[in-house]
């Protein structure tokens, strides 16, 4: 006996069934242009105000063609892309097509229409304001996946923005460590390097002081290097107690420092100076149940305007007013003159 296949049919879907399903956002007008019908998804667009037996053109204003008038121009446009503006803020762009209704196809309405709208490149605006999600939208609209791929650039550009502030905290923050001395927290040689280079380009006036711990050997021989690192640290936070925001002290290698100050070029001010700072290091550096000692001396070079001036010869200056120092017994200071004969500063016997 020959069986037949089951050839049946599902019983079709009503027209209304149809258009939620293929069209949500689609409006069903009469010929007056009364909107008869909406798509659930185009409700979110008015919500303030039932569109269903709202005028369209008190809906949406039609921007092109320009040349149209009234619903009767509108609806002999069937089939044409048409351009709209929403009349509500944010009066968000549409696009729409419109294509004449059969008699029937939906019960109760005789010469209707159909408008079927899109955003286009409005649709992640639409989405942003008016709260849409995918379910709003034809499962086989492409818009979906458009914006899948906007919020997957949305969420890899917030991504790279983040990446990019760590990289640029982790830069600045080699670039500090990279001009850093690590035990005292001042300034290395590359720090020194970049302040004079800043100051040779302006004309300032300025004192350069190289300084040197007396009995810091003594020190480390005596209580260890830990103990000798307390008192480079001591020392360097009295440094940045005495000194200005503006100046830069550098730790110039093992017990050395240089200071650069800038706009400290009078005579009496930069002794004062040179006696607090060497008061001040003179206080005892406790360290487990010992207090240690150390002194300094100082060796000063100062110019009116650093753009006449070679820093290096600062450097050297400085140097030799600070052997000066060591030669008269250090534990004080001296200001370069050539004639380093006459001394200018303190002169204690270590």
């Amino acid at each position: 006996m020959t069986q037949h296949s089951d050839t049946s049919f599902p019983t079709p879907a009503p027209m209304e069934q149809l258009l939620d399903i293929l069209c949500p956002w689609h409006l069903v007008i009469d010929a007056e242009g009364t909107i008869l019908r909406t798509g659930a998804s185009v409700a979110k667009l008015n919500e303030n105000r039932p569109l269903v037996g709202m005028p369209l053109l008190d809906f949406l204003e039609l921007r092109r063609p320009k040349t149209l008038q009234g619903m009767q121009g509108l609806l002999a446009q069937s089939g044409r892309k048409l351009h709209f503006v929403m009349r509500a803020a944010p009066q968000t762009e549409v696009k729409g097509v419109i294509v004449p209704l059969p008699d029937g196809a939906i019960e109760g309405v005789q010469n209707g229409s159909v408008l079927n709208l899109s955003f286009g490149i409005s649709v992640v605006e639409a989405v942003r304001d008016y709260a849409l999600t995918g379910a709003d939208f034809a499962v086989t609209d492409l818009t979906v996946e458009m914006l899948f791929l906007v919020e997957a650039k949305s969420a890899v550009t917030e991504e790279l923005r983040h990446l990019n502030q760590r990289l640029q905290g982790q830069r600045v923050k080699a670039e500090q460590e990279a001009v850093t001395d690590t035990l005292t927290g001042l300034g290395n040689r590359r720090a020194l390097d970049n302040a004079l280079g800043r100051l040779c380009e302006t004309n300032t006036g300025l004192s350069l002081m190289h300084m040197d711990l007396d009995h810091f050997k003594s020190v480390n021989d005596t209580f260890g290097h830990a103990a000798g690192d307390a008192v480079l640290q001591h020392v360097a936070e009295r440094l940045q107690k005495v000194t200005r925001s503006g100046d830069t002290v550098v730790r110039h290698g093992g017990d050395e420092f240089i200071l650069i100050l800038p706009g400290l070029t009078d005579i009496t001010l930069v002794r004062a100076l040179c006696n607090r700072l060497i008061s001040e290091i003179e206080m005892p550096v406790p360290f487990s149940d010992q207090r240690l000692h150390v002194s300094a001396s100082i060796g000063v070079s100062i110019t009116s305007d650093a753009t006449k001036t070679r820093l290096d010869d600062m450097m050297e200056e400085a140097d030799t007013a600070l052997y000066a120092v060591k030669e008269q017994g250090r534990q004080g200071f001296r200001i370069y003159h050539p004639d380093m004969g006459r001394l200018d500063g303190r002169d204690t016997a270590a």
